[in-house]
């Protein structure tokens, strides 16, 4: 069994807990990358507490409901280890089709309840819409989610992928603990207008996507149900394009005898003390690999020597599919 490493926590904003430097997120063992093994998982969710992990990402509508039973079963006997981060708001339908997104105040109270039922628990740490509704201001989301911290059923309340209007009007209802947002060595664009508003708020950082989906690690999407596969970084000359950065990347770990996923974390790690990368591990192999990360240490002339070589300006296709990224807020 692994032991639990002594690494400094960071703190999730001035209105969030301490959690250990690296989150785990379970997205990927519910199927969005292909099929995943549940016991493997439940493994890698047990590795990651462990070794000192304390805060687990999902969403509700992750396999349909079907992650937070998984995290259920996982956390049997375990829940005072965990911190649990849930995302909400995505409509399914029974196939797993995508519907719609809904953020009234009682849908919120709707999704909660039955997150709780799920997950097996009395409260969620940190609650967080997955998007912001544009049918739904932002002020009634958070006014419900508030409503529901003071019944108890909710410790913290989170943003994701949302831009600074959105971000100071919500913090304006109530405080905020941490805005996810897709961050990494060729996604840098929350630098320029929204970490500078986080900072002045007091709102900490869960970085999702910092190997850009495998990306930087040189995966490719290869199994049934792979959603890279519609992702324009994977897609066609621009995954040719990008073999470049990533072998641009593979040249700098291996001056530094590491890997490039290590060396892509370490770098997001490094930036920010506000930033908390979700590492998407699915197995323990991934874990283990992810987590040695907090292991390497960059100067600054690293970082600006990195940043050089794999330059985000660089990157060929959008993070997500045109449509997608019409409807991020943080986007605008």
């Amino acid at each position: 069994m692994p032991s639990v490493t002594t690494h400094a926590s960071r703190q999730l904003g001035t209105a969030g807990p301490k959690v250990f430097p690296l989150a785990l997120g379970c997205m990927g063992m519910s199927g969005m990358y292909g099929p995943a093994n549940d016991d493997e998982s439940i493994s890698t969710i047990h590795m990651a507490l462990d070794s000192g992990v304390t805060l687990l990402d999902t969403g509700d509508f992750y396999g349909v409901g079907q992650n937070e039973l998984l995290l259920a079963r996982a956390l049997k006997m375990r829940r005072n280890q965990a911190l649990l981060s849930v995302k909400f708001g995505a409509l399914r339908a029974p196939n797993g089709a995508w519907l719609s997104y809904d953020a009234r105040p009682v849908a919120v109270k709707n999704f909660l309840a039955h997150s709780l039922t799920r997950l097996g628990v009395d409260h969620i740490d940190i609650y967080r819409p997955a998007r912001l509704d544009p049918q739904v201001p932002i002020e009634d989301t958070i006014g419900a989610i508030a409503d529901m911290v003071t019944a108890g059923y909710v410790c913290a309340i989170g943003l994701s992928e949302v831009g600074v209007e959105t971000i100071h009007r919500a913090h304006a209802v109530h405080p905020i603990c941490d805005l996810q947002i897709e961050y990494s060595l060729i996604s840098r664009g929350p630098e320029r207008k929204i970490f500078p508003v986080l900072s002045q708020l007091g709102i900490g950082i869960t970085a999702y996507g910092v190997l850009s989906r495998g990306l930087l690690s040189g995966s490719k999407p290869a199994a049934q149900g792979d959603v890279r596969a519609h992702m324009p970084r994977f897609m066609g000359e621009n995954l040719a394009h990008n073999a470049s950065l990533v072998a641009a990347l593979n040249a700098l770990a291996e001056e530094k005898r590491i890997r490039p996923a290590q060396l892509a974390i370490a770098w997001a790690l490094a930036k920010c003390e506000s930033v908390v990368p979700v590492i998407g591990a699915r197995t323990r192999t991934q874990l283990e690999e992810s987590l040695a990360a907090l292991d390497v240490r960059l100067t600054p002339t690293e970082i600006a020597e990195l940043e050089n070589a794999v330059p985000a300006s660089s990157v060929a296709g959008s993070r997500y599919a045109e449509a997608q990224m019409e409807h991020l807020d943080s986007e605008r």
